[in-house]
């Protein structure tokens, strides 16, 4: 089922990992380590099957390798799930999940992802020196959400500079979809930089915090992609840009937060058909993996701030080569990754 899985690029690892005493049933993904270790984080999500669970590995994975590369950090990409097992003790899942982790010898480094804590990359660290995230008191650098959302921010003001030879956000209107820790702390940078937010969220109550903190406008979350904004900007699970919202979004940029935003390779091209100019994902959400690899790789907080602050400049490369080449952005990206690592290019990117 692996191999012939259409998001398997030629992954180097997928290790199944379960511990039926903890309740743990994992999928780690390795896909490239031509640049150095396998990092990503692990997510932990209630999958409606193993199968979806297998292709969130898969697909995080090729991102997480295309990230670093674009980060230009000497790590490779790679990604775990854990399948959520409300009957289980979680510190005790987590623990056995460190013990997963240390039989790959150092291959592959976790962090925290979505559904995932410090907490837990602290339970995880009782078994294995490869993870980074732990909170500050362990002496870890904490979560890395904040720095995501100011790569996401950085990324923003790159694409808003060649669309409207201006970054200023000031009067911009900005459609934030998901409110979670990355979505919120980007709505707070967007709104010190005056930007007029349109926010939603599944939770309510967020969309009422961010009401309350930042004179948000609340709407659905089934029409979040289609009020008329200056930028679109996904922050909630993968996939949002598909075939039926394409031909619903009514904004000039989408600079956002969540991974794997395509749902197939032919989002992109259509994206720059309709005038809509795209900041990669894995390119200007890089800010959470500088963190977690400064803090792995032991290069000071100084040096990991201005490598996330470099999303901005690394935005601009890419898109000018998409204007120059005439060229999808997200195809661009694609390619600029894959001749870092040295990979062949795909034949279709599957984000």
């Amino acid at each position: 089922m692996v191999f012939t899985h259409k998001d398997f690029d030629h992954h180097e690892q997928v290790v199944y990992c379960t511990d039926p005493a903890a309740g743990l049933r994992a999928i780690i993904a390795v896909h490239d380590t031509a640049l150095g270790p396998a990092l990503g984080g692990c997510r932990h999500w209630s999958y409606a099957s193993e199968a979806d669970a297998l292709t969130d590995a898969l697909r995080l994975s090729r991102g997480m390798s295309y990230k670093a590369a674009l980060a230009g950090l000497p790590l490779g990409g790679g990604k775990s799930v854990i399948l959520a097992n409300p009957a289980a003790d979680r510190g005790a899942m987590f623990e056995a999940f460190g013990r997963a982790v240390e039989c790959l010898g150092g291959r592959y480094i976790t962090a925290e992802d979505v559904g995932t804590t410090t907490g837990d990359m602290s339970a995880i660290r009782r078994h294995t020196r490869h993870v980074s995230g732990v909170a500050p008191d362990e002496g870890g650098r904490g979560d890395p959400s904040p720095a995501t959302a100011l790569g996401v921010l950085m990324g923003m003001l790159g694409a808003l500079e060649l669309r409207f030879d201006s970054d200023t956000l000031a009067g911009r209107r900005v459609a934030v979809q998901g409110l979670g820790s990355v979505g919120f702390e980007l709505c707070r940078l967007l709104h010190e930089r005056g930007a007029r937010l349109i926010v939603a969220d599944i939770a309510a109550e967020r969309v009422e915090r961010a009401v309350q903190a930042f004179g948000a406008v609340g709407v659905g979350v089934d029409v979040i992609h289609a009020v008329e904004a200056d930028v679109f900007a996904p922050c909630a699970l993968g996939a949002g840009l598909n075939d039926a919202t394409l031909p619903q979004l009514a904004c000039s940029i989408v600079a956002g937060a969540a991974n794997n935003q395509l749902a197939h390779a032919g989002i992109g091209p259509q994206l720059k058909a309709r005038g809509i100019l795209y900041a990669p994902d894995y390119l200007i959400n890089a800010g959470g993996l500088i963190k977690v690899a400064g803090e792995y790789l032991g290069f000071p907080i100084e040096e990991a701030e201005r490598r996330v602050r470099a999303i901005r400049e690394r935005t601009g490369e890419v898109l000018l080569r998409a204007l120059r080449e005439d060229a999808d952005t997200a195809a661009v990206a694609d390619t600029m990754a894959c001749e870092a690592i040295g990979r062949a290019v795909p034949a279709a990117s599957r984000r």
